[in-house]
């Protein structure tokens, strides 16, 4: 099986990784990672893992959207907010809500020497869900698209692959061709309880992972 740069992530993890407990039980971990992906890297990604497409794009949608019900998004078939509650407190849409007008401002403007960026998350503000990504920033370089990415915590079998998704979906929405994503993973990881689903992973057998909530 060829091996694509996702996949160096999560055998390094396996390799290199720490471990320790938290309390959502035991994970391996490695810190201050760096992932850059080109079109033809998220091709890779999208094409050998088995991502729920159109339940990411929804959640996107429903995000921006600023919606904060649970309910709605259960509707679209999307149950991991469910142990939230009924509300998202101050989580993805509080943010999110805040990106199609910053959307709209890059593709009037275009401008190579500005930095666009959402910043998601805030201290001391309560939540019921914290968002793992932590900053989104736009950059144009000689016609081109560059987004990078900040991820406090990176759940690498299940989170990790669905905010890269997440990302190439806002790129879609920015007329400039996409150079790249970079993603800086403050802390990337695997639970316990993925592990073996991971292993089979990277020899080219299907994986089913656990959400650890």
């Amino acid at each position: 099986m060829k091996i694509n740069k996702y996949h160096r992530i999560l055998s390094k993890i396996l390799l290199k990784g720490k471990v320790q407990e938290n309390k959502k039980g035991q994970i391996t971990y490695l810190i201050n990672e760096k992932i850059e992906l080109k079109p033809f890297d998220l091709l890779e990604l999208f094409e050998g893992h088995g991502l729920a497409k159109k339940k990411l794009k929804d959640e996107l949608q429903l995000f921006m959207s600023g919606e904060r019900l649970t309910d709605e998004y259960r509707s679209k078939g999307i149950s991991w907010w469910d142990y939230c509650g009924p509300i998202l407190v101050n989580s993805y849409p509080t943010y999110f809500e805040q990106l199609p007008p910053l959307i709209k401002k890059i593709n009037k403007e275009k401008r190579n020497s500005k930095n666009y960026v959402l910043f998601l998350g805030s201290n001391n503000t309560e939540s019921n869900q914290l968002p793992c990504l932590s900053l989104i920033q736009f950059q144009v370089e000689k016609g081109k698209l560059i987004i990078s990415a900040y991820q406090r915590s990176s759940d690498a079998s299940l989170g990790l692959p669905s905010d890269i998704y997440h990302l190439y979906l806002i790129s879609k929405q920015i007329n400039l061709p996409l150079k790249s994503i970079t993603l800086f993973l403050g802390n990337v990881h695997i639970y316990e309880n993925n592990i073996p689903e991971t292993e089979k992973l990277l020899i080219g057998d299907p994986a089913k992972f656990n959400l650890n909530v």
